[in-house]
């Protein structure tokens, strides 16, 4: 039985525990089976991804009818997939903030039925707005630019990096609307249809892991964007409204990989506990820490569009504790495996080059770090 049509009388918790359940033995089954590709041989897990949003794991933050309203299930269903595989982790939380991007817009072209189709996984999205972010904390300038033309937009530009793509997705993208003198005078957001017109999808170089996340630069020349496209005009104080809800989501992927990572120190306690009793960042301690991270986040997942700054700050920092957790835990694995953990094909190798990627991916460490002294100078008096 698919989670999402159990009947009412169930409740809240049983329903949620059983989606769980279900993604879980999507995790471990066929998920599982392909990870090593996933990760070294640029295999997009389609069919998986497919059915993880078949059974809502990837809408769960998503208002009725799309989803439950319930942002600390989609991270927890994010956190499950991650323990197995945090290239797939990554990817659900490209198809979640699509999901939310697309719902927020309150635009009926994309709020309707095309949110429904990405719901239910009949349509895959990503996001485009790596650079955006980092333009909005002075790190990097606007790469794609809008030229106003009747019915909408002319946008041109590239963007290197953009995940969870293919011929036949969306994404999320803004772009700053410029004037007859090609300054910018304020942000448009929308989505981007990569089968458009004026959209090119070139090949990025290898990385060092994650190679099967669908991730392309974006080339546009003359797409047109219209009205059905617009979630935000002008975009700043849409990206106010859902920048809390964006980051948090990400937790998912952090808490995922880090249990990964202790589930891989206790593997091998029995034969090697004797000696690995003198490593730091024991599994047992790393838990407790994860566990107290992990109802953080559970605690904030309450009210994801809590609009103070004090709020937004809580949210980045409990990103980046999960950031700087991953890392640890994933090199503490690896001590405690030791040779075993070095082999190319180890999931502990692998979990060491995912623990990196949620480090880097934005809000990288050093930008959340950014972002909180900012934000704290402004909330503290002079």
């Amino acid at each position: 039985m698919n989670p999402k049509d159990l009947p009412p009388e169930l409740g809240h918790e049983a329903a949620t525990e059983q989606l769980l359940a279900a993604v879980r033995e999507v995790a471990r089954g066929p998920l599982a089976a392909v990870v090593e590709s996933i990760d070294r041989t640029g295999y997009y897990p389609r069919a998986e991804m497919k059915q993880l949003a078949a059974l809502g794991a990837m809408s769960a933050h998503l208002d009725a009818p799309a989803g439950r309203a319930d942002f600390g299930l989609a991270i927890r269903a994010m956190a499950e997939v991650s323990q197995v595989c945090g290239a797939t982790g990554f990817m659900m939380w490209c198809q979640a903030v699509c999901g939310l991007y697309m719902q927020a817009s309150g635009n009926p072209a994309l709020a309707g039925d095309a949110l429904m189709a990405l719901a239910r996984g009949e349509m895959l999205g990503g996001t485009a707005m790596s650079n955006p972010m980092k333009s909005y904390a002075k790190i990097e300038t606007l790469l794609l630019k809008a030229t106003p033309v009747e019915g909408g937009f002319s946008v041109s530009g590239t963007l290197p990096w953009v995940s969870n793509l293919g011929p036949d997705h969306v994404c999320g993208a803004l772009a700053g609307v410029v004037d007859a003198e090609g300054n910018v005078v304020r942000e448009v957001m929308f989505l981007l249809r990569c089968n458009g017109e004026g959209v090119e999808m070139p090949e990025c170089p290898s990385f060092s892991a994650m190679e099967g996340t669908g991730t392309y630069a974006l080339r546009l020349k003359n797409h047109f964007i219209g009205a059905g496209e617009i979630m935000a005009d002008p975009a700043k104080p849409f990206i106010a409204r859902i920048r809390s809800a964006f980051v948090m989501l990400q937790c998912g992927m952090a808490v995922g990989v880090t249990q990964g990572a202790i589930d891989s120190m206790w593997a091998v306690e029995d034969q090697l506990g004797h000696v690995n009793q003198y490593l730091e960042d024991r599994p047992d301690a790393l838990q407790a820490e994860l566990d107290a991270l992990t109802a953080r986040v559970m605690k904030l997942a309450e009210t994801p569009f809590n609009p103070s700054v004090e709020f937004f700050i809580d949210v980045l920092d409990a990103r980046a504790h999960g950031a700087e957790l991953s890392l640890r835990a994933a090199q503490s694995a690896l001590l405690h495996q030791g040779a075993r953990g070095y082999l190319m094909s180890s999931p502990v190798q692998r979990r060491v080059r995912e623990s990196h990627f949620v480090a880097i991916v934005t809000p990288a460490i050093k930008h959340l770090r950014s972002e909180i002294a900012r934000l704290s100078a402004e909330v503290l008096p002079t």
